[in-house]
């Protein structure tokens, strides 16, 4: 359709809320009609089946002697120039300001203005890098040069702009689940392959990272197996892993706890949980607790970051301050005990799952933003296209 979009997108492919969110608005995009181009080092890991729309090109990095290292960013900035001339795409969408916008800024240099840069701001390059004082001149080169900025919580609007003096517009672009995949499954045979029918079961997603403080989730789990029979799945990995099994170890919980691993479709692993553990340190906006809501699975999680604009306290899950395990533990032991509550607080995530973060809303929301960095008109079928929210 000559009123679609080419679309260059760059993220990191692999596990992380980032890549999740790119990959799957990338499909959605898709489904649009428009063409969306992967720009990655790596295959994207949830890009799935193939469709006529979406295109793959991997940057591959030449390990010259003169370099120590071998130059990742250079070798995607001219990637991304090379793909926007042999597609004619219209704009790159990058996750990241860097290295991405940094990289999607000098290729627009080198392509010319034809091509604008869509920048995605997801929480480490401000609440980590961007107090790096050797950073932070360049992420807020890479914002200001930026076409549009989007960022996926007020919470990382308002620090971008604390920490980097920022005064240009951010748009607000929360995260999402696709309503098609993130639902309450029947998984009532695979539920009898990790717990007893008289357990609960106790879920944690993440990278394994120290700001994720993983071990508070072991001293919670202990806290509530105590009084509540219940099990604990821990799904992902990362350096904080050997730590986590150390400790799970330490307080004599090993029967009691199953580590998934990575897990691509963890749609079925939400769906046999009854309440997602999020105690971290920092969290932009907390996909993960939106894919448990989107399941039908609460949320007790720390009041940090954007968290507080997905969970709503006492109504689609329980806040507590960071590395409070003993309140934490509480809500969680309230949620698994009360069964009017639980039951009350489900029902809140999923209406709040599906219509507030829903995929359809937001997918427009990406394309108006496109349309007017463009200075085009959104075609009116896209315009009037219904949600089915």
């Amino acid at each position: 359709m000559k009123d679609r979009l080419k679309i260059g997108i760059t993220c990191y492919p692999t596990l992380g809320g980032s890549g999740v969110v790119a990959t799957e608005l990338g499909k959605l995009l898709a489904e649009q009609g428009h063409q969306v181009h992967f720009i990655t080092h790596s295959m994207p890991f949830r890009l799935g089946k193939f469709d006529k729309n979406i295109f793959y090109h991997e940057v591959e990095v030449n390990d010259y002697y003169v370099f120590k290292y071998p130059p990742y960013d250079l070798s995607l900035a001219s990637k991304l120039a090379q793909v926007v001339q042999l597609e004619e795409l219209d704009l790159l969408h990058v996750h990241y300001a860097i290295p991405h916008a940094v990289c999607a800024l000098l290729a627009k240099q080198m392509v010319g203005d034809r091509v604008k840069v869509v920048t995605t701001l997801h929480g480490t390059d401000i609440t980590v890098l961007a107090q790096d004082e050797s950073l932070s001149d360049l992420i807020r080169y890479a914002i200001n040069g930026s076409d549009a900025v989007t960022a996926v919580s007020r919470d990382l609007i308002q620090e971008t702009r604390k920490l980097l003096s920022i005064e240009k517009p951010i748009d607000l672009a929360y995260n999402f689940v696709d309503k098609r995949v993130y639902y309450p499954r029947e998984v009532t045979a695979l539920r009898k392959e990790f717990a007893h029918p008289d357990e609960k079961i106790l879920i944690h997603i993440s990278n394994f990272r120290p700001v994720k403080r993983v071990t508070d989730v072991v001293e919670v789990f202990d806290k509530i197996c105590r009084d509540v029979p219940s099990r604990l799945l821990f799904v992902g990995e990362g350096p904080e892993l050997s730590k986590v099994l150390c400790k799970v170890k330490e307080r004599g919980l090993l029967d009691r706890v199953t580590f998934c691993g990575k897990q691509d479709d963890v749609a079925q692993l939400l769906s046999l949980s009854d309440v997602m553990l999020l105690p971290s340190e920092k969290e932009s906006f907390g996909l993960v607790a939106l894919e448990a809501m989107a399941c039908g699975v609460p949320s007790v999680a720390s009041n940090a970051g954007g968290i507080p604009e997905l969970i709503t306290h006492g109504e689609t899950g329980f806040l507590a301050d960071i590395g409070d395990v003993d309140q934490m533990a509480y809500y969680t032991k309230m949620l698994l005990t009360d069964k009017a509550l639980y039951e009350k607080v489900t029902q809140a995530c999923l209406h709040r799952a599906r219509f507030t973060f829903c995929n359809d809303v937001i997918t427009r929301q990406y394309e108006e933003i496109y349309y007017r960095v463009l200075e085009r008109p959104m075609p009116e079928e896209l315009k009037m296209k219904p949600m089915n929210c």
